[in-house]
């Protein structure tokens, strides 16, 4: 099975007939993704790649059906495009805009948890099920079908540990790039619940980093009785307090973000922790072995 996007997943795409929603709509096309519809304003009536164009979501669902949306717009407008698409009736989205000022991002998450909808991002590669359905802008390539979830909040080091996984006849469940903002509208305990809830995902990795709180907090979860074995990953341990790396969300401010805490709140919860992305292969053929124990794992694996 998979987690939030399968092969009968029905797609719109906001902004299609930009540069990189024209390019990534090719690329999903490929891939077997169920693009069905389009929206540009001002393009309505026209066709991309043989995806139907409209001015606006609401006719778009109307007429073709769509559940799930995909964001390829500027960050003016993005709160604007988020709120279109909730009232056209769509409750799941990703968001690949980067950029989007904080108190927005806030503002957008509050309205999409009222509408009792999921977004994923913003600045979010995006999410893809081997096989069967890529939404966003993640290099197919690197993926294949399997038993492995990941998580992460860097979307090259989510290609990076997938290619990997691959090259040793290890395929993917569902990939989840989180987002690389400060704050976004999915975090990583709710993406570590559904892949908890999934029977076919086997072993979970999360790809965390510097900044923020949320892998204390999918610590918590693992601890309280998440049943898939996790394993972790946490970029960052050269960062420098207070100095911004690579993105927003990977800042270490005084007493909080930094990848040593990260590190200890998921020993003390009993998650095996890799050194560097190279560890993560041998790590998860461990896990997925028959032989597997139940018993928890205090280490950093080298």
């Amino acid at each position: 099975m998979s987690i939030l996007v399968n092969r009968d997943t029905r797609v719109l795409i906001q902004g299609i007939t930009g540069r990189v929603g024209r390019a990534q709509t090719t690329y999903m096309l490929a891939e077997g993704t169920q693009i069905v519809a389009g929206v540009t304003p001002g393009k309505g009536g026209t066709v991309e790649q043989g995806v139907p164009v409209f001015d606006h979501v609401g006719d778009a669902v109307r007429v073709r059906g769509a559940d799930m949306s995909l964001l390829f717009v500027p960050p003016a407008v993005a709160e604007d495009a988020v709120a279109e698409t909730l009232d056209a009736g769509i409750r799941m989205l990703v968001l690949i805009t980067e950029g989007i000022p904080v108190h927005t991002t806030m503002r957008i998450r509050r309205r999409v948890e009222d509408a009792g909808a999921r977004l994923v991002g913003p600045a979010t590669p995006g999410v893809i099920t081997p096989g069967q359905c890529k939404v966003g802008i993640m290099p197919a390539r690197f993926f294949t079908p399997g038993p492995v979830g990941i998580v992460s909040r860097s979307g090259t080091l989510s290609y990076e540990v997938s290619a990997q996984l691959s090259a040793a006849g290890i395929g993917q469940s569902t990939v989840v790039g989180l987002g690389a903002d400060p704050v976004v509208g999915t975090d990583i305990v709710e993406l570590l619940q559904l892949f908890d809830e999934d029977p076919e995902t086997r072993v979970v990795v999360l790809v965390g980093e510097v900044g923020g709180t949320q892998e204390e907090r999918a610590a918590r979860f693992v601890a309280q009785g998440m049943r898939t074995p996790l394993l972790a990953y946490v970029a960052g341990r050269c960062a420098v307090a207070d100095v911004p790396m690579g993105h927003a969300g990977a800042l270490v401010r005084e007493g909080a973000g930094a990848v040593v805490d990260k590190i200890a709140a998921f020993e003390a919860a009993g998650v095996p922790v890799a050194a560097s992305p190279g560890c993560i292969v041998d790590l998860v053929r461990r896990l997925l072995a028959p032989d597997h124990a139940s018993s928890s794992t205090h280490a950093v694996v080298t």
